[in-house]
């Protein structure tokens, strides 16, 4: 198993590297299925990074109890700074997610914008397995990812795209994953089903709603 990535040096430059290269776009995927999260009460949020989402869920939905996972203590230190009067609702972990093991089950909400890249295929259906076990029968799954389109047209704009972002982090964190997951497939082989999707910018981004 690899070291996970070491996202430490960029919790400070997170939201202006994300605006610098897709402007509100993945903002806009991480709020694609909000309303679908406002009857929640507990919650597994997974990578959120510095924490703009867990935020924005916390402001939406008053009851909302959050286990948040990273690996990264500065980006989980930002995601508690960001959550302000609402941090007493957050229980942040540091933890490298293949390994660990949720303390607060079961969970109705399931979240992971743009952290399943950073897993293999594998290491997915293997989370996923492993979550099923811990949340409600009635949870549901909000996944925001990268995409290559099956048109050839739109393989060929997506493909140097999702390169150049791992080549990126693969030399700023040690990102080991070369390569997007066949995430779907993963999901679906855990007993999860498909419920909605949105793709924008030509399918380069999706959002999703599992359950």
């Amino acid at each position: 198993m690899n070291a996970p990535a070491d996202l430490n040096r960029l919790a400070g430059l997170y939201r202006w590297m994300e605006w610098a290269t897709f402007g509100p776009w993945l903002s806009w995927c991480r709020e694609t299925y909000l309303d679908r999260m406002l009857s929640s009460r507990r919650a597994l949020i997974l990578g959120d990074g510095d924490g703009r989402f867990t935020a924005r869920l916390l402001r939406a939905n008053r009851q909302v109890e959050i286990d948040a996972v990273d690996a990264s203590t500065a980006m989980l230190r930002a995601l508690i700074r960001g959550a302000g009067p609402h941090a007493h609702r957050v229980r942040a972990h540091c933890a490298d997610i293949r390994l660990w093991q949720p303390p607060n089950p079961p969970y109705d909400l399931v979240v992971a914008h743009f952290f399943l890249d950073f897993l293999t295929m594998e290491e997915v259906q293997g989370l996923a397995m492993r979550l099923q076990g811990l949340v409600t029968p009635d949870a549901h799954w909000v996944v925001s990812e990268f995409a290559i389109p099956r048109s050839r047209m739109g393989g060929a704009m997506a493909q140097p795209v999702v390169d150049g972002l791992y080549f990126g982090f693969r030399q700023l964190t040690g990102l080991a994953v070369r390569s997007l997951p066949d995430h779907r497939s993963a999901l679906r082989g855990a007993g999860l089903e498909l419920q909605a999707q949105r793709p924008r910018l030509g399918g380069l981004l999706v959002s999703e709603l599992w359950a």
